[in-house]
């Protein structure tokens, strides 16, 4: 007898987020965003990854102005801060346990995100750097004498990487 879990699972459903791996950065950046949106409320979390929490709106009482509490939410804004939470989930779920620890502390979805990025990617100068390397690479990439053309193959796809 099959389950239903059975059922999703050969039927390619997962609710676990992608795991990052660290080679793969955009790739996996472009499936945790279409993870999100896959998720209820999907563009609200996707919001808070890019855009940053709900700003809590405040009431005064007495002359007296405080923030409003999650009971005093109205039903969007309610929403809204759930899905800043589930953001923050979602990414953590994605990360493996070495890049978590370095940036478990973040509480915003949105610094938790930037910071991996920077972790991945590095800054946008060494970006530039990497680039020009790789650019300078294949320009001077050619055949060497005695060499198969499985073995050119190999030493192409290894640039690429």
């Amino acid at each position: 007898m099959t389950t239903l879990a059975d059922k999703s699972l050969l039927s390619g459903g997962d609710n676990k987020p992608p795991m990052l791996e660290k080679h793969l950065y955009d790739s996996w950046k472009s499936r945790m965003e279409l993870y999100m949106m896959n998720r209820p409320h999907g563009r609200m979390i996707l919001a808070s990854v890019e855009k940053g929490p709900l700003v809590w709106p405040s009431i005064t009482e007495d002359g007296v102005t405080r923030l409003k509490e999650y009971v005093e939410l109205t039903p969007a804004e309610a929403i809204q801060a759930d899905c800043d939470i589930k953001a923050i989930n979602i990414i953590l779920q994605g990360l493996p346990t070495e890049i978590y620890a370095l940036v478990s502390q973040h509480r915003v979805a949105k610094d938790l995100w930037e910071k991996i990025k920077l972790l991945m990617q590095g800054t946008s100068l060494t970006k530039q750097e990497r680039e020009c390397k790789l650019y300078d690479e294949f320009d001077k990439f050619t055949y060497k004498k005695g060499e198969t053309l499985h073995e050119y193959y190999l030493r192409f796809t290894l640039l690429l990487k």
